[in-house]
């Protein structure tokens, strides 16, 4: 990555309680399904990917996220999948708060008007636990009640031992 431009994206970063039990659950598929773990301090749901971004778009990016009116809520993570195109394991909530799309259809309205490019495939929810893996069969494991308080930006770096991830901002929820 240039120093022009950083690899960015807003998620939902999870605190150390749940990021404690989305490792447990992740060692629980892994057992079954194999695969490649994401390390625990990687774990997060990506709301808007952002890509290549230049660096001068920070600070807009950062206005547009203190200008969200969210509440605070909860995602239940209670549905363990994979996605075969790409070996992918994550978890998902089978019903997504509407705080949720609302936040992430909020920050997309922003973007597009401030004419900043991002990822416009249609959202769906996630948490990636495993990589080069296959769902072979259901793995039956404790829902993740997630209590959501806050948001952040992230830039992405990519390197040997996989992704690195540093948080560039945070924004609390009302």
């Amino acid at each position: 990555m240039s120093r022009t431009h950083q690899r960015l994206f807003f998620a939902l970063w999870p605190g150390e309680d749940t990021r404690r039990a989305l490792w447990q659950v992740s060692g629980t598929l892994h057992q079954v399904w194999n695969g490649r773990r994401m390390k625990p301090d990687t774990l997060h749901m990506t709301l808007v990917f952002l890509g290549d971004t230049p660096v001068e778009k920070v600070a807009v990016l950062r206005e547009i996220a203190a200008a969200m009116d969210t509440r605070k809520f909860e995602v239940t993570l209670n549905h363990a999948s994979c996605w075969r195109h790409n070996k992918v394991g994550f978890l998902s909530p089978e019903d997504s708060p509407p705080e949720l799309l609302q936040l992430v259809y909020g920050l997309e309205d922003k973007l597009e008007e401030a004419g900043i490019a991002f990822d416009e495939r249609p959202y769906k929810p996630h948490l990636t636990l495993l990589r080069n893996t296959r769902c072979t069969t259901q793995v039956a494991f404790a829902p993740i009640h997630w209590h959501i308080e806050e948001f952040v930006l992230v830039s992405s770096t990519t390197r040997e031992t996989g992704p690195a991830y540093q948080l560039i901002g945070r924004w609390p929820l009302k």
